[in-house]
């Protein structure tokens, strides 16, 4: 348990600067960059580390960074703040012993936490499948290969097999979001292509999910004359919070935000890339509320009308920094009570 003084402490802390904070927020949204593209971001969140007294590093590719606080010394703890703008083959997460992030989340009202003790969100892969045949007219399907025939039945037939091989509980599930194949009604097409997104919760059907597809796919073309190509695209593996950690979490928050405050969290087949941290560091990410109370609208995250209560920067910096603190707390004694001057989560 941390200091009875924690709470007082943030809540002074953000008095002072939670204004500074949201404004910051709105800079940042008013001004949106691609991915691998937040030149102004990255540039904007290193002079206001550096306003701080702290040393931000870029990393290699000119976006992205990462900031050490506090004294490293040997054997000392490291515990590591998730925010987004970082590059783990920079070597941003070298000797950290554990490492936390949060996720917004519409569902749950501004001053809610939602945790979960292992799966928390989904493994998400891109495939694309590429179907080709002789073509021909439409008034002889017999003499040539029916290719948007056997489309239909990759497109159906391959999500219907997998449910059947596959254990129920990884929740292994093929969904498509693109069709396209021909330009006539009376021309059976030479070329076709479908597209869409494997989710799974479990890591060892993940691992299989490729292999199975591919011979899964064979078997529906053959029956019908045509050549299928997968195309299969690995993206991120399930987020598996690690039980210690998670306890971290939920200690920390209910320290500076009230028992009432953590909540389950149910497991999402939404995909993040928080999981490849965990893949080589223990860690958790747990959900921040960013629902006004009362709200009537339910808004999902990518919507274009999403939006948040700002009351919920706040929520995360109190939980950001009270979970290192508890994490340092947890693994040696030698660690202060109190957040270095100047310095946000």
């Amino acid at each position: 348990m941390l200091g009875h003084d924690l709470p007082e402490e943030l809540d002074q802390f953000l008095a002072a600067r939670e204004e500074e904070l949201i404004a910051f927020r709105r800079d940042l949204h008013a001004h949106p960059e691609l991915g691998y593209h937040e030149h102004r971001t990255t540039n904007r969140v290193s002079r206001r580390l550096a306003a701080a007294g702290l040393r931000p590093v870029s990393m290699p590719k000119g976006t992205g960074l990462i900031v050490d606080i506090g004294d490293e010394s040997a054997g000392s703890t490291l515990v590591a703040l998730r925010a987004d703008l970082d590059v783990m083959a920079a070597g941003g997460i070298a000797s950290v012993d554990r490492i936390f992030a949060l996720h917004c989340d519409p569902r749950l009202e501004v001053g809610k936490i939602g945790t979960r003790t292992g799966p928390i969100t989904a493994a998400c892969d891109k495939i694309k499948v590429r179907v080709t045949g002789p073509g021909g007219h439409t008034a002889r399907p017999h003499l040539t290969a029916d290719l948007v025939y056997a489309l239909g039945k990759i497109v159906t037939e391959l999500p219907a097999a997998l449910s059947r091989r596959v254990d129920p509980r990884s929740s292994l599930s093929l969904v498509w979001g693109r069709v396209s194949a021909g330009s006539a009604a009376n021309a059976i097409p030479d070329d076709g292509v479908v597209e869409g997104t494997v989710r799974c919760l479990d890591d060892e059907a993940w691992h299989e999910a490729p292999d199975l597809l591919k011979a899964l796919l064979e078997s529906v073309a053959s029956a019908y004359g045509v050549i299928a190509e997968l195309h299969y695209q690995r993206n991120v593996p399930p987020t598996v919070n690690e039980p210690v950690s998670t306890a971290i979490m939920e200690t920390a928050a209910a320290q500076v935000l009230g028992h009432e405050a953590v909540t389950p969290s149910p497991q999402s087949l939404g995909g993040e890339d928080f999981a490849w941290y965990l893949e080589s560091v223990p860690g958790s990410l747990a959900r921040l509320g960013t629902r006004a109370p009362g709200s009537a609208g339910d808004f999902d995250i990518h919507q274009a009308v999403f939006d948040v209560d700002e009351r919920a920067i706040g929520v995360g910096v109190r939980l950001m920094a009270a979970a290192a603190l508890t994490a340092l707390h947890a693994n040696g004694p030698s660690v202060p009570d109190r957040l270095p001057d100047g310095v946000g989560a």
